[in-house]
């Protein structure tokens, strides 16, 4: 009897030991409420940090959220309803110029380049972007980066919005294909899958890529408030260090990996789908290797908004951008 009763002592306390040890790594979990501008496989270094389980191994338990907007996103983190933000650059460099004391400071890159693709209702093998002169496109909301870009590409190529091709930027962001199936426009810019969505049901046809043709900008990035960067040094660089992770995935891995990795973010969506968009990303050198945001990029995004007329004064990279945790990943 006395071995019997040392036995369940034993078990007892290895039963309390592992129930205290996994409390303590529930309490490591620290929740972070993370919303994106919208939902793409264009992200996909994100998705991979999150389902590969990256965050979790640095304690981080992911509340994602999307916005439809970086207008939104931005608002959102301002009002403490989201710790940070996933966006385009721009949102932070007008609240700067705002002149809001604990404004957004941008701390990682996840894209390089406009993520969006030129659609058109045609298969047009030969197509050049000054085809689109007497046309009608749409382009997206004003004052965002897709639009700002696609502006400047088409500026680019001798056409100014407005006199030799009319961009529409009264519809939507997420009610963009769906206008462009309906009837409105005769091309539009899409994100992906949506893109190879609707190629492949045969409701357009992709022509060509703004992100190649408008070249390296930041164009989605973290940012933050900085009074929760300061407060969170820590949580900031574990959340970076799983961007990193992400990043060097999608560097790594075939587009079939890629597709595979991310799937359970786009369940509506089918591999042979995934792995098409994901393809078609990393062949145009989408995803950066790391986070680190460069000031030559930064300068290129701000060049593009005074073409767009969107920028009284050019925000300070300084102020603006840390790379304080972007430079340690890795290491």
């Amino acid at each position: 009897m006395r071995i019997v009763k040392y036995i369940i002592i034993i078990l007892v306390f290895i039963l309390a030991v592992s129930i205290l040890l996994s409390g303590c790594e529930q309490q490591m979990n620290q929740k972070v409420r993370l919303m994106e501008v919208t939902h793409s496989v264009f992200y996909a270094p994100q998705y991979v940090a999150i389902h590969e389980g990256y965050f979790e191994e640095e304690g981080i338990d992911i509340e994602l959220s999307t916005g439809e907007g970086a207008d939104k996103v931005m608002t959102a983190v301002l009002a403490d309803q989201a710790d940070i933000g996933f966006m385009g650059p721009e949102a932070a460099i007008y609240v700067h110029n705002e002149g809001r004391e604990d404004h957004a400071q941008i701390f990682a890159q996840l894209t390089q380049t406009d993520g969006s693709f030129l659609m058109g209702r045609e298969e047009e093998p030969d197509f050049k972007w000054e085809d689109l002169k007497g046309k009608t496109i749409i382009g997206g909301r004003k004052g965002g980066v897709p639009l700002m870009t696609l502006e400047y590409v088409l500026k680019k190529h001798g056409l100014t919005p407005g006199v030799d091709v009319e961009v529409l930027t009264n519809i939507q962001f997420a009610l963009m294909a769906g206008a462009f199936t309906g009837g409105t426009g005769d091309y539009v810019t899409l994100f992906e899958p949506i893109a190879s969505t609707l190629e492949n049901e045969g409701s357009g046809y992709v022509l060509a890529s703004v992100g190649v043709a408008g070249g390296n900008i930041p164009f989605t990035a973290y940012a933050a408030k900085m009074s929760f960067i300061e407060e969170n040094k820590d949580l900031i660089q574990r959340f970076t260090n799983a961007i990193y992770k992400g990043q060097q995935f999608v560097k790594d891995k075939s587009p079939e990996e890629i597709a595979k990795a991310i799937q359970p973010a786009f369940p509506d969506s089918d591999l042979e789908l995934l792995t098409q968009v994901a393809k078609r990303y990393k062949e145009q050198d989408s995803w950066p290797t790391n986070p680190v945001l460069k000031e030559k990029d930064f300068n290129h995004l701000q060049d593009i908004m005074e073409l767009a007329g969107e920028l009284d004064k050019r925000a300070p990279y300084d102020e603006l951008v840390t790379n304080e945790f972007a430079e340690k990943v890795g290491n």
